[in-house]
Formats: C-alpha cells, sequence, structure tokens
C-alpha cells in the first residue's frame, strides 16, 4: 500500500531524477562530438542527418546516463530532506532510513530492469545504424566550397580556380578549368567571367562561361605528333558531376557481426558457436605439427627407455649420421625446422584472433548485466550520501555524485581494459567497479541509519578539541 510518505519521498526524487538524466545524457552526448568533431565538420550534413545521428549516440549512451542520473538525484532527494529537517522528523516518529528508502529503491530496480532491456534490445540496433552512419559520414566527401585563387580538385577528373567571386557568391571571374583526361595531352579552358550555380536536383555544379578560350592538344603521349585545337567561345555551359559528394548510405547489414550490435540471446549463439577456443587449437596444432615430424610415427612404449640408454654412450648426435648422408639430413631437418616455425606462426595469430574474439563476446554479454546492477549499487552510494551529507541543490551533492562516477567510471574502463587484454578474467574485469563500489554502499548505509556524522566539520573539530585536552592533561 503506497502511505504519503512514500508519495513525498518519490515526488522530490522523480524532478530531480529527469533533470540530472538529461544533464547526463547531453554531457555524454556531447564526448562524441568533440570526438568527431574534424569528421563532421565541412561535410555539409543537412539538419535531419545531424538530428538522427544525434538521436543514435544519445540513445547509446542511456544505460550509462541512467546510474550517474540515479546517484545524483538520490544525493539531492536525501540532502534537500535533510536539509529541509524532514529526515529529522521522519527518523524522530520511528521509521528507519530503510523504511523510506524503499520506494525509491523499489524505483531503481525497475528503472534497472529498464536498463537492461535498454541495453539487450534497443541498443545493438541502435550501434549497428550508428556505425553504419558514422561510417558513411566519415567517408563522405567535405561539402563543395570553391573559394578565390585556390586550385579546387575535389571534383573528379578536374582543377578549377576561381580569381574573383561577387558578393551574390554566384557571379565568378577570371576562370580557369583543367580537366584531367589522362589520354589527351592538354584540356583547358579559360574565361572572363561567368554564372555558378547548382541545379534544383542538386546533382550538377553548372558554369555559363562568357568571353573565353578552350584549349585542346589530341594525340599518342609523349610524341611530337599532335594536334593542338584553339576554341574561342562567347558563352559556354560545362555541367560537373556532384553525385559523390552526396551521403550515401550503407546497408546495415555489413556491420552486424560486431558483438556491441548482438543482443544476449544472439551473443549466447555466438559463444557457443566460437567454442572452446583452447581445445580447438591443441587439436588443430597436434593435427597441424605431427608431419613435420616424422619420427613420431615410430615412437612405441619403449622408445624412450632405449633411446636414453644409447644416448648416455654417445658425446653428440652426430655420431648417430653416416658422413655419407649428414648433409642431406641438415637441409632436411633445416626445411623442416623452418616449415614448423612458419605453421606456428600462423597458429599462434590464428589463436590470438578467436580468443580476442571470445572475449570481446563475453565483455558485451557481461556489459548488459553490469550497467543494469550498477544503478542499483549507485543508488545504494547516493541516498544514504544524502541523508549523512544533508545539502541540498547542486552544490556539494554534485561534487560527491562526480567524484563516485569518476571513481566508478574509471574502474569501469580499467576493468573492461584488462579483460579485453586478458589480464584478468573477464568476470572480474566487467564487475570491478560494481565489486569495489558496493562495499562502499554498504557501509554508508550503515552510518547513514546510525546518524553518523561522517561529512560534518563540526563532528571532527570537536573529536580533536577533546583528543588534544586530553594531551595537555596527560
Amino acid at each position: 500500500m503506497v502511505k504519503k510518505l512514500d508519495i513525498l519521498i518519490l515526488r522530490s526524487f522523480v524532478g530531480p531524477f529527469f533533470a540530472t538524466f538529461l544533464i547526463a545524457l547531453f554531457v555524454l552526448t556531447m564526448q562524441f562530438f568533440w570526438l568527431y568533431i574534424d569528421d563532421l565538420v565541412g561535410k555539409g550534413l543537412d539538419l535531419t542527418t545531424i538530428a538522427y545521428l544525434t538521436g543514435l549516440v544519445a540513445v547509446t549512451w542511456v544505460p550509462l546516463a541512467l546510474p550517474l542520473a540515479l546517484l545524483l538525484s538520490s544525493i539531492m532527494t536525501f540532502g534537500n530532506l535533510g536539509e529541509t529537517f524532514e529526515l529529522v522528523a521522519i527518523k524522530s516518529s520511528g521509521i528507519p532510513l530503510v523504511r523510506f528508502m524503499q520506494p525509491l529503491l523499489i524505483v531503481t530496480i525497475f528503472l534497472s530492469c529498464v536498463a537492461f532491456l535498454f541495453a539487450n534490445n534497443i541498443i545493438p540496433v541502435a550501434n549497428l545504424k550508428l556505425n553504419a552512419l558514422k561510417y558513411d559520414i566519415i567517408v563522405k566527401k567535405p561539402a563543395f566550397d570553391i573559394k578565390e585563387g585556390v586550385f579546387y580538385d575535389k571534383i573528379e577528373g578536374y582543377v578549377m580556380k576561381v580569381g574573383k567571386k561577387d558578393k551574390d557568391d554566384s557571379t565568378i571571374h577570371n576562370v580557369i578549368i583543367y580537366e584531367k583526361t589522362y589520354n589527351l595531352q592538354d584540356n583547358f579552358m579559360v574565361a572572363e567571367s561567368g554564372v555558378m550555380r547548382i541545379t534544383p536536383d542538386q546533382r550538377f555544379l553548372e558554369f555559363e562561361l562568357h568571353n573565353g578560350w578552350n584549349y585542346q592538344e589530341s594525340g599518342p603521349r609523349f610524341t611530337a605528333n599532335t594536334q593542338f585545337i584553339r576554341l574561342g567561345f562567347k558563352t559556354y555551359k560545362k555541367e560537373f558531376d556532384l553525385s559523390s559528394f552526396k551521403l550515401n548510405r550503407t546497408e546495415d547489414s555489413l556491420f552486424r557481426y560486431d558483438p556491441k550490435m548482438l543482443s544476449v540471446r544472439q551473443l549466447d549463439k555466438a559463444i557457443d558457436s566460437l567454442g572452446d577456443v583452447n581445445t580447438s587449437a591443441f587439436t588443430r596444432t597436434k593435427k597441424e605439427l605431427a608431419p613435420n615430424f616424422e619420427f613420431v610415427k615410430f615412437a612405441d612404449s619403449s622408445w624412450p627407455s632405449i633411446n636414453q640408454m644409447k644416448l648416455k654412450k654417445i658425446k653428440s648426435f652426430n655420431e648417430y649420421i653416416p658422413d655419407s648422408v649428414k648433409t642431406d639430413v641438415y637441409n632436411r631437418s633445416l626445411t623442416a625446422i623452418t616449415g614448423t616455425q612458419s605453421l606456428i606462426n600462423l597458429l599462434s595469430i590464428d589463436y590470438v584472433a578467436k580468443s580476442s574474439l571470445v572475449r570481446k563476446h563475453w565483455i558485451e554479454w557481461h556489459r548488459k548485466f553490469s550497467l543494469s546492477v550498477a544503478c542499483l549499487v549507485l543508488f545504494m552510494i547516493g541516498a544514504p550520501l544524502g541523508s549523512i551529507i544533508r545539502k541540498g541543490g547542486l552544490g556539494t551533492p554534485l561534487i560527491f555524485a562526480i567524484a563516485f562516477f569518476v571513481l566508478f567510471n574509471t574502474l569501469n574502463t580499467f576493468g573492461e581494459k584488462f579483460a579485453k587484454e586478458g589480464v584478468t578474467s573477464i568476470f572480474i574485469g566487467m564487475w570491478l567497479s560494481t565489486l569495489a563500489l558496493a562495499p562502499v554502499g554498504i557501509f554508508l548505509t550503515y552510518k547513514a541509519m546510525r546518524d553518523s556524522q561522517l561529512f560534518n566539520k563540526e563532528f571532527y573539530f570537536r573529536l580533536f578539541k577533546k583528543r588534544r585536552k586530553k594531551e595537555e592533561v596527560v
């Protein structure tokens, strides 16, 4: 049954949560644009494409923005209640901390489930579309822009220069256009003036040139037997294809094999299909190396003991080999060793690649659960922390929230890196931040339930003063 106290706490929580969630999502989304700003600027992207890109980026950051929003909003909620002495009134009426944390704990568990469903069902699709769009934008040519007095070579097969452009950005003067057609010696034109415009369908750049000359030289290359033609014109129209400047969309299916594009069920199938890398690598190595060591097939149960007895009686292996076949034996041995070494290198590269691929799949599998549980862990830190510091607003709560979130994100980043490189197990690497911060949440909850003055500077001042007095008495 929902009581008035539960409604009070939920109302105090809803506003800060949505505000902090949107702020966190905005800041995290801006990180993407700061990272790829060089690839986005100058591409002439339309507002629809930019809005679509921003939406995809924002969706991919939702699982990380939720824990930060829960941490900051829970600190603000309980800090506001403590600052207005509502927290004191609730405790004095005999209601324990765990009881009035209960409604927000239920909401947090619900949001953790939402975060998992989001990461499992929506994030893979968003990552797939984002990677395809990001690839298209990066390989797209810069936006069409001819500047005065600068040779422009972005249009395939042409180099052009405009001496001067009028204020209307359309009327041009002193135009030079050089055609890079390799079966001609020279082919270029010059004009005193003209008009530059793009056709309504945005497919062609049209030059209407006035009072100019067209120079052509044809014939076999690198010979003197060429024909030079000069044509004068009053008006000449020249069109250039701009299709290479358009944003051509790549099929999403080209990026679907990345582990980030898979759900938990798809990851399970992929991991199962990859199989046990160590067992398969051992079996393959044994099978492919065996032909290079012919003496192994002659071995039996008594072979090691007999050869050990013989080897004790000789000083060098050369004594086994007759002089007539030594050269042949050495050459065949060297060939076998070289081939074996090359084969081992190839098998090693294949093993490292498959191991890395399996680790990536397991990392994505654990990520979908670890970020969801992180919502609960950070709430268990934020709620008791807010009741201890008893400060509302965005001042002190923001400082504590940033400190804990930076710690969480740092541990999360390092743990993932260690898991990718095989320094630690995948479980330890992906759950490092949760395992490290869970005891902090338990400790803060314990202190908050006993009205600890953990962050009260007056408490430490009085404690230091009492200790100093005792030292003076002694």
